[in-house]
């Protein structure tokens, strides 16, 4: 458990895509209009995405170091929208759990007073990621009703010890689960016990309930997750959550599958739909990912995940 003294978020910049668009993200910076967005690849395209994403946020005063991530093999997108800017990179991987702990990474090194100013930039992209982990889209296969679709967005945060609106009181580093599921489709019921897991940590570590929140939000359990994430609260630790909201459910709302799910998906809700929430002061952000590669699945391992946890004040 970490507890931070003067973290604050400084500013933010949202870019999301066609299908996004249709999903009432009325508070998104910028909208793409076609997946490959101008660039004759959609790796090149998603570099694209962050490029003008770190643009709208570095303005007067360059950050000290830019931590980034994406889920392109050894973070493709991110290394080629930096290499210009010759700002301190960090390249970071925890797949769909990356934003809590790049946060906490910035928050640390804030602290520790080695930098003033960081940026965050993350995304992730449909036709990348679904290729690298399913099958290209253009392929065709056709999906089960538990599966989730990669979200295509990109998001990016500064975070400083100049105060603001929104203060990031302490975080939590959740560790490896090993549910057994080997269905790749079923991302959420893979991810379900580790936000369970890192939920009950951070409460016990913090003395707190869940009552105690405006909004427990999660990342990308999708319908399914979250199904099972509510009802193992409580069956077994006879807690019944009423203040749940779940980015990749959210997101894609009338979507016939599971929902979204990507790295940018929690950051993207966070950003759009709940900082912009005036009733969301006090945030339990529950970064969940699956570590999960083609050779895991191949192989017929099960999927390992993890959650990340970041507590946040607004207006406070």
């Amino acid at each position: 458990m970490y507890n931070f003294k003067n973290i604050y978020i400084n500013d933010y910049y949202s870019l999301a895509g066609p299908i996004e668009k249709k999903s009432n993200l009325k508070k998104c910076d910028y909208f793409i209009e076609d997946y490959y967005f101008g660039e004759k690849t959609p790796e090149k395209a998603e570099s694209k995405m962050q490029k003008i994403v770190i643009k709208n946020l570095i303005k007067d005063e360059r950050p000290d170091l830019i931590i980034g991530s994406d889920l392109n093999n050894q973070l493709t997108a991110t290394a080629m929208s930096v290499v210009d800017l010759k700002i301190p990179y960090i390249g970071h991987y925890c797949a769909c759990a990356s934003s809590a702990s790049m946060l906490i990474t910035l928050a640390n090194f804030i602290m520790s007073k080695n930098i003033k100013k960081g940026l965050f930039i993350i995304s992730s992209h449909t036709l990348v990621a679904e290729k690298q982990f399913r099958f290209p889209v253009e392929y065709g296969a056709p999906k089960p009703l538990r599966s989730s679709q990669t979200a295509t967005a990109a998001v990016g945060i500064i975070v400083s010890n100049q105060e603001s609106k929104i203060k990031i009181v302490s975080g939590l580093l959740g560790k490896v689960i090993d549910s057994g599921i080997k269905d790749v489709h079923n991302m959420g019921a893979i991810m379900a016990p580790s936000a369970v897991d890192t939920l009950i940590v951070f409460l016990n570590k913090s003395n707190t309930t869940v009552k105690d929140y405006d909004l427990i939000l999660t990342g990308d359990l999708g319908k399914v997750g979250s199904e099972i994430f509510k009802a193992v609260l409580q069956k077994k630790y006879k807690i019944k959550i009423n203040n749940h909201l779940d980015g990749g459910a959210t997101l894609y709302k009338n979507f016939e599958y599971s929902g979204a799910s990507g790295s940018a998906v929690l950051p993207l809700t966070l950003v759009t739909k709940v900082l912009t929430n005036k009733k969301y002061r006090k945030i339990l952000y529950l970064a969940t990912g699956t570590l999960h590669s083609t050779l895991l699945v191949n192989q017929k391992n099960s999927i390992p995940t993890l959650t990340h946890a970041i507590y946040m004040e607004v207006g406070l």
